[in-house]
């Protein structure tokens, strides 16, 4: 399986896309937790992301492309794997073409459909936890113990770019620089549209259904 998840931020990619990786048995692949542990580890790369993620831009397409051409090249992305949120811009989808694109097996895209005001009281009520990387929503999926992390008993936290102001913005870059994308999987019928908004196993049914 390869495949890509193309929707909004909050619209539930990361979830399915784990879910979706364990049920085939390949990696999934978050463009975000890529950015975010190269920031952590104060690489080049995270040193020039930093300020582009905090203000909710997108991070270049040079960046982004070099970071996804070494993650695909590691053995483990061989067998297949599922793309979270790359590629944002025509430009990434191109180059992801000429990366993957020729094999035996076509690249799959699945894209969530979720409405903005629904995503910015998802994400505005979004905690994560900065140990395991578990992922809660104070409404829908809150943790057992107040704001503590289930597995690891840490303090959940809200990511700085979960804000209000920063997550307008990204929608806006979404809509401006990633639909387009999926204009350009639509027109090689590989784009499958998946309705987003409802309890997750539901989507995730949408999702396999969509892929049979």
């Amino acid at each position: 399986m390869k495949l890509i998840f193309i929707g909004p931020p909050g619209s539930g990619k990361g979830t399915q896309a784990k879910r979706l990786a364990a049920t085939h048995g390949v990696p999934h692949i978050s463009t975000g937790d890529l950015l975010r542990e190269a920031i952590a580890d104060g690489t080049e790369l995270g040193r020039k992301a930093a300020p582009v993620l905090a203000s909710g831009a997108l991070v270049s397409d040079e960046i982004m492309v070099g970071i996804i051409k070494d993650r695909l090249n590691k053995s483990d992305a061989r067998k297949g794997f599922i793309l979270d949120g790359y590629p944002r811009t025509l430009v990434q989808a191109e180059k992801l073409d000429g990366l993957v694109g020729n094999g035996s097996r076509p690249l799959r895209v699945v894209q969530l459909l979720v409405p903005d005001d629904v995503i910015v009281k998802r994400i505005a009520l979004r905690r994560s936890c900065p140990q395991c990387g578990s992922i809660y929503h104070l409404e829908t999926a809150p943790p057992k113990s107040d704001l503590v992390c289930d597995r690891d008993g840490t303090e959940l936290v809200a990511r700085p770019d979960d804000s209000e102001q920063v997550i307008r913005k990204r929608l806006d870059a979404f809509h401006k620089q990633t639909l387009p994308v999926a204009t350009f999987y639509k027109s090689k019928s590989v784009l499958r549209q998946v309705d987003g908004v409802g309890p997750v196993d539901e989507v995730f049914e949408r999702i396999e259904k969509s892929l049979s």
